[in-house]
């Protein structure tokens, strides 16, 4: 069993910057790809941006690229997302998620774990 237990989220104004924290615990080697994604409401989760197991390939969406980072930290089991120039419309729910395909996906249909989520809320 695996779990990913998100943290960091909160109001912030735009232009302001979060960093989000997702601990995973378990069968943590069942996991290579490691992704967060986001779910804003009325709108489909979407991949916000992707890591390799060892963190060598990153992915990001063309709306974040520049303003996030995402990293990790395997010896303490920890995925991050550095978010800087916040805008509104990046408001959502973050959900980390965990994927043990060989490569690294952006579907989410190939993550089967995920974290409960955490609000991000970017006022104007």
């Amino acid at each position: 069993q695996v779990q990913l237990v998100e943290s960091g989220g909160g109001l912030v104004q735009a232009g302001g910057s979060l960093r989000l924290s997702c601990v995973t615990s378990g069968r943590t080697f069942s996991m290579r790809g490691l992704a967060w994604f986001r779910q804003a409401p009325g709108k489909e989760r979407e991949s916000v941006a992707t890591i390799s197991w060892n963190g060598g390939s990153t992915s990001y969406a063309d709306s974040v690229k520049g303003r996030f980072t995402i990293s990790r930290d395997n010896a303490v089991n920890t995925l991050y997302l550095q978010m800087n120039g916040l805008k509104p419309e990046d408001t959502a729910v973050y959900y980390c998620a965990g994927s043990s395909a060989y490569y690294t996906p952006t579907s989410r249909r190939m993550y089967e774990y995920w974290g409960q989520g955490t609000q991000v809320t970017v006022s104007s």
